[in-house]
């Protein structure tokens, strides 16, 4: 998936084109990712304590992670991602390979 939670994505296609907002959790298993203030739907909850109040609540549901596109930290476009290979060394002393998202606009790191 080309997204990540915490992500500040923008949503290209939908109800919500042209909303930004940050990734609350991505589901990969699925392809979905979950934006706040997007695809919001509203629900009846029941009061389950004495304290917590019921009524409607509105709540974000998922969408599918190909709706929406990465802002780049560094240049604040939405790009297209792509993935860089380098090598990295882990605690243990050993030389691993390690995938860093880079923006294909301005060429900036996005995973530091």
């Amino acid at each position: 998936m080309h997204v990540k939670s915490n992500d500040t994505v923008i949503v290209i296609s939908g109800k919500d084109k042209g909303k930004k907002g940050k990734i609350i959790a991505a589901f990969p298993k699925t392809g979905r990712v979950t934006v706040e203030g997007v695809a919001m739907a509203t629900k009846h909850q029941k009061p389950r304590t004495a304290t917590q109040p019921g009524g409607i609540i509105s709540k974000p549901m998922p969408i599918d992670a190909s709706n929406v596109m990465l802002v780049c930290p560094k240049c604040g476009k939405a790009t297209r991602v792509s993935h860089k290979v380098g090598t990295q060394v882990n605690d243990a002393g050993k030389t691993v390979r390690a995938m860093t998202r880079v923006c294909k606009k301005c060429g900036a790191e996005i995973d530091g």
